[in-house]
């Protein structure tokens, strides 16, 4: 059963393994996709539409370091409260489908696995999946990563 604390209000313990959460949605624009290309990831296929138009891709995709960006934006203004104090890092990065301009990518969060911290018990390791779905349901990120979560009561 989910709890009725709103994600960003949440400690450690008010998550439960199997939960997930739709956590808002971004709408992909072209002129902020080049803008962050150009300084971050200056390759053909995120910069010249002409030139993207030639790849595999049939046109300008977004840079994935962009759709990680905006994740983390909606992580941040949907999940991550007071209690998270960072992150143990990324296992599993994917890219499973181009993002275009016009996509609109929801983020979608579920709790894998969870355990408390052997040395801070005031600490607790969340394992969960990041995905941006498309409006289509198409992936157009997935991660996997640990997040350090506080515990409300460290004695629970």
């Amino acid at each position: 059963m989910s709890s009725k604390i709103p994600c960003k209000e949440r400690w450690y313990d008010d998550f439960s393994v199997g939960e997930s959460f739709l956590l808002g949605s971004v709408e992909m624009v072209e002129d902020e996709m080049i803008t962050f290309a150009t300084q971050f990831d200056p390759q053909r296929f995120h910069i010249d539409a002409e030139a993207a138009a030639e790849t595999i891709y049939g046109g300008l995709i977004a840079s994935g370091c962009h759709t990680m960006s905006l994740m983390m934006r909606l992580s941040v203004e949907g999940f991550l409260g007071e209690s998270c104090v960072g992150s143990a890092g990324l296992k599993e990065l994917l890219f499973p489908a181009p993002v275009y301009a016009g996509d609109i990518l929801t983020l979608r969060i579920e709790i894998l696995d969870m355990r408390v911290s052997g040395s801070r018990p005031n600490l607790g390791f969340i394992e969960i999946k990041n995905e941006m779905v498309k409006q289509n349901g198409d992936l157009g990120l997935q991660t996997q990563g640990t997040m350090l979560i506080a515990r409300k009561d460290p004695s629970a």
